[in-house]
Parts: structure tokens; C-alpha cells; sequence
């Protein structure tokens, strides 16, 4: 980067773009450390916290399920400290996309279906002292689950949902019993 402060389309463009390609670094320099991302609830439990930590746990989150991943920033819009942007959202289905309950539980397991998606989305951004602070998101779920084959489901991929959903909850107990155990 250069020695000239980042505008808050810049932040809120490269924040966006960090999901599919960002270092540890770049979201510790780009997000506030009180950075909330409201559209954290089907999220992982790493992702359901505040900072930059969280935000990379996002990212984590959706490279396990998608390859090539990428937004292209179709629109921006800044009033004052909010920036909206309508971007394309794309890439391959190449890992079981989980998501979580309420309580941070996995509650649906998408197994991969090798499949390439391309859908829109509009993300909301507020940035203060020149990082991202706030974020919000309006997606194309159901495209993107039509385009990857998610619904209608075959009676296959029904049973591939149910194994990998198992999975997910017995990787998530395991987890927990390590953390616990002396």
C-alpha cells in the first residue's frame, strides 16, 4: 500500500474482497477491532465474535466449501461513513458448506456438488477511523442453492446431506471434548 489513507470505498471494497483471498494481517489491518458482522448467525462459533478475528473466521469458513472464490464489485456507493456495494459473488462448490443454529450447533451440511455459482449481493458497510466497524449483507440464497443443485434435492444428495451433517456434529463434539479434557 501506499502512504495514502485507504477511503472508506477502498476499506469496504478490499474488506469484501478479503472473504476470498486475505491473510490474517490484511483483516487486522483493514477491520476494527470492535468490528460486528450482523450476518454472523449461521455462522461458526469462531465467527460469531468482534474483530478481525471473526471476520477471518468468516473467510475460513467459506474457502472450506468454496473454491475460487471471489466478489466482483459491480456498483459503490458512499454516503459519509457508509459504503454499499452490489457485487457478484462467485466460485466452486468444492467442500461441504455447513451452517449453525442459534446456539453456534450445526444444523444443515451441504456436501459438495463440484459445481461452479454465480449470484449477487448487496453488502452494507460502515467504516470508522479508516477500518471496516459494521457490516451487513442481502444475498441470492436460493440462486445460489439452484445453481449448485442444492434444491430441488435428489433422494441422493438427501442422504449425502444427512451423512455430512452427521459428520459436522461429530466434529464439532470432538472438538469440544478436546478443548475440555485435562
Amino acid at each position: 500500500m501506499t502512504g495514502t489513507p485507504l477511503t472508506a470505498r477502498d476499506v469496504a471494497i478490499r474488506c469484501v474482497q478479503l472473504m476470498g483471498d486475505g491473510s490474517p494481517a490484511e483483516f487486522e489491518a483493514l477491520v476494527h477491532p470492535d468490528a460486528v458482522n450482523h450476518e454472523s448467525r449461521a455462522e461458526p462459533p469462531a465467527a460469531r465474535g468482534r474483530g478481525p478475528q471473526a471476520f477471518h473466521a468468516t473467510a475460513l469458513w467459506l474457502r472450506a466449501a468454496y473454491s475460487d472464490l471471489r466478489w466482483t464489485i459491480e456498483e459503490a456507493v458512499t454516503e459519509g461513513d457508509l459504503v454499499v456495494l452490489h457485487t457478484t459473488m462467485s466460485g466452486r462448490h468444492t467442500g461441504t458448506f455447513v451452517t449453525y443454529d442459534e446456539h453456534a450447533r450445526p444444523s444443515g451440511a451441504f456436501p459438495a456438488t463440484g459445481r461452479t455459482f454465480a449470484v449477487t449481493q448487496t453488502h452494507w458497510c460502515r467504516v470508522a477511523d479508516g477500518r471496516l466497524i459494521e457490516h451487513w449483507a442481502n444475498r441470492d440464497d436460493l440462486g445460489q442453492a439452484l445453481q449448485l443443485h442444492w434444491i430441488p434435492p435428489t433422494p441422493g444428495y438427501i442422504l449425502r446431506m444427512r451423512l455430512a451433517l452427521r459428520r459436522a456434529r461429530r466434529d464439532r463434539a470432538a472438538r469440544a471434548y478436546r478443548a475440555f479434557r485435562p
